[in-house]
């Protein structure tokens, strides 16, 4: 064994060896560890500035690593990730599913062509056809400890200035790790609605919305970044959100680059993620749909609104 090896095994506070009837504890920021709560809390005027700088670095590295795909996930039935264009998707009150267009345009087609009453494309309950029935299914999902359904119900309390329910709501997706509630909730405590204006839980929300594959969330936290003269903090954050598809975050370093701001490899990474990652929402039975869309917008309307209940 090595003595660095050796030296991770005894409490860093009063050198209690690792034996049958003691356990090691490390400290959260991995550096150390203990041997009791009190050894740590003797310990820790000495660690102290070191255990913080080590926690921003593993936070950090967290926090601008590139997520798989947008909060908004996958469609559930054609499994492509969906468009951050919300109008391109809809949400079930049934199963609180987000399904894209395509397959929403593909189900009641094949629906309308064999004579089939209507139903849910992914759970196949029968259309909620009344606004007294879609609230009782969301009601049913927020029950069912649904996070999707809970931050929806949030917003419709948001939307009628209801702050301390929608707070509540909020609170309880964003502990069920739903990104989208951490950026409702980063608005509200920046706005102070419904609680008292606290900058720092806003960005703390912000980095768990970003960390969740929000765009605008981590949009936010590039303009506050921005502020503060972190140039190249709010560039990576820019990056990550543009190679989401986030036409926003991508607009901006081309501004940048232009101005001198974005090194050219920085704007090339985002322009060819921008373009891979919007290329990845692309497929025929969506562009089937959009072309309808764009030939009869009455006639699809009904059919989608029929459909989904946004």
């Amino acid at each position: 064994m090595s003595s660095s090896e050796e030296a991770d095994e005894v409490c860093v506070n009063c050198g209690q060896a690792a034996v049958d009837d003691t356990n090691l504890k490390l400290c959260a920021c991995l550096l150390v560890k203990y041997c009791s709560v009190d050894c740590q809390l003797n310990h820790r005027p000495q660690h102290k500035k070191a255990c913080k700088k080590r926690m921003a670095e593993i936070r950090d590295r967290i926090l601008f690593q590139q997520p798989d795909i947008s909060h908004f996930g996958e469609c559930p039935l054609c499994c492509l990730p969906l468009s951050l264009d919300w109008s391109k998707s809809g949400k079930r009150t049934c199963c609180s599913k987000w399904v894209c267009m395509g397959c929403v345009y593909a189900n009641k087609k094949r629906e309308m062509e064999q004579g089939l009453e209507h139903r849910c494309p992914f759970c196949r309950e029968p259309d909620a056809t009344t606004k007294a029935a879609r609230h009782k299914n969301s009601m049913k999902r927020v029950k069912a400890n649904d996070p999707i359904a809970i931050c929806e119900m949030g917003k419709e309390h948001r939307d009628r200035g209801q702050y301390d329910a929608a707070f509540e709501y909020f609170k309880k997706a964003a502990e069920l790790g739903l990104a989208d509630a951490h950026f409702n909730l980063s608005v509200l405590y920046r706005k102070g609605q419904g609680v008292e204006v606290d900058l720092k839980k806003e960005h703390y929300h912000l980095e768990e919305a970003s960390i969740g594959g929000h765009p605008k969330a981590r949009n936010n936290l590039a303009l506050i970044e921005q502020r503060r003269g972190r140039i190249d903090r709010a560039t990576k954050h820019f990056i990550i959100s543009a190679k989401l598809g986030d036409d926003d975050a991508f607009n901006k370093l081309k501004f940048g680059f232009a101005h001198g701001l974005v090194s050219k490899e920085d704007y090339d990474a985002a322009l060819h993620g921008h373009a891979a990652a919007l290329d990845a929402t692309k497929s025929e039975q969506r562009e089937e749909a959009y072309t309808s869309f764009a030939q009869n917008k009455v006639v699809f309307l009904s059919i989608f609104i029929a459909a989904i209940a946004i």
